[in-house]
């Protein structure tokens, strides 16, 4: 079994002015393939840091809910935490299909060994096996799940054992290391603005079980200094036109221009820096910025929404873009 350690804060993420003595828990280094890789040129916010160390040491009963816009860094958040800490994720995206089945394990046909014919085998899922060796279960986009299969979770939120009927009424009892961290484009009260589609109303006692969070797109010096590690020699000033040009691609898409309107795309960090790097891989191209703004985002919007967003992006980089 992995030894359970502390890690200093400040030293697990290169957080200066946090005291030394701030800690969380995690596990010893090892080889084991569910810890997730970690991204050198993540950059962290101090307030996601804060909140999700803290729930990981101590949940106090509770299990998380990580909530924000598209694209804002819910998932890559949770997985860049835990790789640092060495604690194994299983993680899960929901979907309007998923049932408490593919959380918890089915029976399957396995070969013991190739050639020899298949035998009957309980294959655990994700929630077993994260209850069993103290995994952190990952669920992401949990408001597209049907509310009567994720209140079947209900139980084990409340630190209950799990009772694999299916496998001649197997128990597992929760080792104190696992965690449940869901993620979701809403707080689970359904989208009444339209832009996420899928999104279920999800059961208010299930709700009621989560402790929430809320992530938002990062601010315009955290995306400069990401833009800057994953893209460091493009040139500052068109940094700082694509950083200027997604906050207004987002504002349009959350209905803050006024009359404007709102647009069905938006920019997230993820296509911001897909944009930077595809600037860097097709530099020498007729309009270089257009180009590898078609590929990132435009593509994939309407005309009308494409216009829009040409229209944003003239206007923040003037004569650059050409």
């Amino acid at each position: 079994m992995t030894e359970i350690v502390k890690y200093s804060i400040r030293k697990a993420f290169a957080m200066e002015g946090v005291p030394e003595k701030v800690s969380t828990l995690g596990y010893a280094p090892s080889e084991n393939a569910f810890i997730p890789s970690k991204d050198e040129h993540y950059v962290f916010r101090k307030e996601l840091i804060r909140e999700v160390t803290a729930f990981l040491k101590k949940p106090f009963g509770d299990a998380l809910y990580v909530t924000g816009p598209t694209g804002s860094g819910k998932t890559s958040g949770i997985t860049e935490i835990a790789a640092r800490l060495f604690w194994p994720v299983q993680q899960i995206t929901a979907n309007g299909r998923m049932e408490l089945t593919d959380l918890v394990g089915h029976h399957a046909l396995v070969s013991p060994k190739p050639g020899e014919p298949p035998v009957m085998k309980f294959m655990y899922g994700p929630l077993a096996v994260a209850m069993k060796h103290g995994h952190i279960l990952l669920i992401n986009e949990v408001d597209l799940a049907d509310p009567a299969e994720l209140a079947g979770l209900n139980d084990v939120l409340e630190g209950r054992p799990l009772v694999i009927a299916q496998n001649g009424g197997e128990i597992i009892k929760p080792h104190p290391m696992f965690r449940v961290v869901v993620t979701g484009n809403s707080t689970g009260s359904g989208d009444a603005t339209g832009r996420y589609q899928g999104v279920m109303m999800q059961n208010l006692a299930a709700m009621d079980r989560y402790r929430f969070i809320q992530v938002g797109y990062a601010d315009e010096a955290t995306e400069m200094n990401i833009l800057g590690r994953v893209a460091p020699t493009l040139n500052e000033g068109l940094r700082k036109g694509m950083v200027k040009t997604a906050n207004e691609i987002r504002k349009l898409f959350m209905g803050e221009n006024g009359d404007d309107g709102h647009i069905g795309v938006t920019m997230s960090t993820r296509t911001l820096v897909r944009w930077a790097k595809l600037t860097l891989q097709f530099r020498g191209a007729p309009n270089t910025l257009k180009y590898a703004l078609e590929q990132s985002l435009l593509i994939r919007a309407s005309k009308e929404e494409g216009e829009a967003i040409l229209r944003i992006a003239k206007d923040v980089f003037g004569d650059q873009w050409r």
